[in-house]
């Protein structure tokens, strides 16, 4: 049996809720699957500083609840901090976008991104890039209007989210939709077959790679960019963040 880990790097206990339901739904029979909310940090991340918050908040859940898990997920798009967890962490991680991406990329070449806010852009953009996926991305469309509710996204703006999917496939050519972020965890499902493209979500998605990642054992990285970081002195970090960087490798 599989256990899994999600953190939501964000503080809002309502798009908690909607992780915790998307990713027992999308989990295979007998995988455990936990979420845990960032302890501090803002409502939800949309700029490249509230990123550098959720990374922190997540790397301090995670070497709390690592040895627990046999597999971590950042649970929010954008992956806050997960390159670094990666080197860090003695189980396997990964995050909504490189896992929503890995999916989309076996559906279809052309991939467009749905996110909640025009602000969040830039930085999605960054992210995809860094995977390696600019060269695909056929747009990222966002909602233009405000958040009244951050874990009501879904039902508030359900017919705009869809009308930003429909005019992603009809005027940016996209193969494939990403509905984008926490809040918009389960989404997907509402819209199975209501657009002309394949639609991912971030949560099932992080999820059966991470259980595939779990079953596969690959070890870790002993060598290269992503072994352990050296040792050195340090103070002021959380007892456990500190017990991991100060442990040898296996």
């Amino acid at each position: 049996m599989a256990r899994v880990l999600l953190i939501n790097p964000n503080i809002s206990d309502s798009v908690s809720d909607l992780i915790r339901a998307e990713a027992r739904r999308s989990a295979s029979p007998g995988t455990q699957v936990d979420v845990l909310t960032a302890p501090f940090g803002v409502a939800y991340i949309e700029t490249r500083f509230e990123a550098l918050l959720g990374a922190h908040a997540t790397a301090q859940l995670a070497a709390q609840h690592c040895a627990a898990y046999d597999a971590v997920v950042v649970a929010a798009f954008g992956d806050p901090g997960l390159p670094g967890l990666r080197e860090l962490l003695p189980v396997p991680v990964t995050g909504m976008t490189e896992a929503a991406l890995a999916t989309a990329h076996l559906l279809g070449h052309r991939i467009s991104i749905i996110a909640i806010s025009q602000r969040i852009q830039a930085w999605y953009r960054e992210v995809v890039e860094g995977y390696g996926f600019g060269g695909r991305l056929a747009s990222i469309r966002a909602l233009d209007r405000p958040l009244s509710s951050i874990g009501g996204v879904q039902e508030e703006h359900a017919q705009a989210l869809r009308a930003l999917a429909e005019k992603a496939v009809a005027e940016d050519g996209a193969e494939v939709i990403i509905l984008a972020g926490a809040p918009l965890a389960g989404l997907a499902r509402s819209l199975h077959g209501q657009l002309p493209v394949p639609v991912v979500d971030g949560v099932s998605s992080a999820v059966r790679h991470a259980e595939t990642l779990a079953a596969l054992q690959p070890g870790r990285a002993l060598q290269g960019s992503f072994a352990l970081p050296p040792a050195k002195p340090h103070k002021g970090l959380h007892p456990a963040i500190a017990a991991l960087l100060d442990r040898q490798p296996r």
